[in-house]
C-alpha cells in the first residue's frame, strides 16, 4: 500500500523490471528512462533518470527499492537516495563490494546488511550447477614478437616515469605523462596494441569457434572488455553483437530472439554483465575481461539460472604468456571461483 520507485543501472534490467512487475501485480508500471517518461505509482527508472525525478518527485514514493546497489555509492549517483524521502529502502546486490571502498556508504544510503548468501550455498537450488574452465590459448609466432615488443616499449616508459597503476591515480599519471612526452604518441600506441593482441588474438577466436562448436545447439553467451573485439567475433562468425551502441528497442528484441533459441549465440560487451535474465544460456565465454571480481561474478550470474538438470559452464580463454594471466588471478578471487572473497 505505498508507491514505489525502483531503480536499476541499465535500460535491459528497467524494461525486465517493469516486464515482471506488471505479469506479477496485474497493472501498469510506470517507467522512466530510455526514453519513456511515464511517473506512476510503482515506476521503474534508471539510476542516471532517477538523479533527474528526485529534486521534482523526492517526496512521491514510499518505498525505494535499488537493483545492483553497489552503484548507488558512485559519486552523484547517491544524490537519488540522499534527496528521496522513502522511509523504507531495500538494496539488492550479489557483489556489494567496490574497488574504491565506497561500499560503507550503503548503510547510509539504504540502511546495514540484512542478509547475504554465498553463491555456493544457492547452487544446485536456486542457481543451476556449474562449471568453470580455463582455457589457455598461445599467441601466434608474429603476434607474440608484437606483443612483446609493445609491451617493453609501453613498460619501459611506465618504469621510467614512475607510475604505479595500484594507485588510485595511477592511470590518470601515466595519460598524464604521455601527453607531455615527445614519444607519447608511440607509447600509446604500443599501450594499445599489446592489449589488442592479448584480447582479440587468433587464437582465441579459434578457440571461440571450437566451443560453438563443441555446444551447438545450447544457448551461449560470449563476453568481451571491449566494443571492437566484441564486432570482430560477430562479424568473423556472422553473430548477433549487443553493446552500449545497441538501442532500447533492437536490445528488447535480441534478448527476446536469444531467450526463443531463434539466435543461440549472443556476443556482448560489458551491458550484459548485470541482472539481466536470460535462463535459457547455459554457456559463457569469456574472452577478454577486467581484474574486477564483480565483474567475473556477475558474468557467471548470466548462465546461472535454474533449469531442470542444467549444469552451466564458464570458460575463460586467456593468450598464454601475456599480462592477462595476472588478471584472471585478480579477477578469480572469490568463492564462486574456488577462493575466499577479498573484502
Amino acid at each position: 500500500q505505498r508507491s514505489a520507485l525502483v531503480l536499476a543501472p541499465t535500460i535491459d534490467l528497467v524494461q525486465q523490471w517493469v516486464t515482471d512487475l506488471e505479469q506479477r501485480l496485474g497493472q501498469p508500471i510506470g517507467q522512466y528512462g530510455g526514453g519513456e517518461k511515464d511517473l506512476r505509482d510503482i515506476t521503474v527508472s534508471t539510476y542516471d533518470s532517477g538523479i533527474l525525478i528526485m529534486p521534482w518527485h523526492g517526496n512521491r514514493f514510499g518505498l525505494l527499492v535499488c537493483d545492483e546497489c553497489h552503484h548507488l555509492p558512485a559519486g552523484i549517483t547517491s544524490s537519488v537516495a540522499e534527496s528521496c524521502l522513502a522511509p523504507f529502502r531495500l538494496g539488492l546486490t550479489a557483489t556489494p563490494e567496490r574497488a574504491d571502498g565506497m561500499e560503507h556508504r550503503l548503510d547510509d544510503l539504504l540502511g546495514p546488511i540484512v542478509h547475504r548468501t554465498q553463491i555456493t550455498e544457492l547452487e544446485g537450488s536456486f542457481l543451476a550447477s556449474y562449471q568453470v574452465e580455463t582455457i589457455e590459448a598461445p599467441l601466434d609466432a608474429d603476434e607474440q614478437a608484437s606483443y612483446e615488443e609493445n609491451r617493453a616499449t609501453y613498460l619501459a616508459f611506465v618504469r621510467r616515469s614512475g607510475i604505479d597503476f595500484r594507485s588510485p591515480d595511477g592511470w590518470a599519471r601515466f595519460i598524464a605523462a604521455a601527453s607531455r612526452d615527445h614519444e607519447g604518441r608511440a607509447i600509446l600506441r604500443a599501450y594499445r596494441e599489446q592489449r589488442r593482441i592479448m584480447r582479440s588474438s587468433r587464437a582465441k577466436l579459434r578457440a571461440v569457434w571450437q566451443l560453438l562448436a563443441d555446444h551447438a545447439g545450447e544457448r551461449c553467451l560470449v563476453f568481451t572488455d571491449d566494443n571492437d573485439t566484441a564486432y570482430t567475433i560477430g562479424r568473423r562468425f556472422v553473430l548477433p553483437v549487443l553493446t552500449h551502441h545497441t538501442k532500447g528497442a533492437e536490445r528488447k528484441r535480441m534478448l527476446a530472439a536469444f531467450r526463443a533459441g531463434e539466435w543461440p549465440v549472443l556476443v556482448t560487451s560489458k551491458v550484459l554483465n548485470e541482472g539481466v535474465d536470460v535462463p535459457e544460456a547455459s554457456v559463457g565465454i569469456i574472452v577478454s575481461g577486467s581484474g574486477s571480481v564483480r565483474e567475473h561474478v556477475q558474468r557467471l550470474g548470466r548462465i546461472l539460472r535454474p533449469g531442470a538438470g542444467k549444469v552451466a559452464v564458464l570458460y575463460e580463454i586467456l593468450s598464454a604468456g601475456t599480462a592477462e594471466q595476472y588478471t584472471s588471478e585478480r579477477r578469480r578471487r572469490h568463492v564462486a571461483f574456488g577462493e575466499e572473497a577479498i573484502l
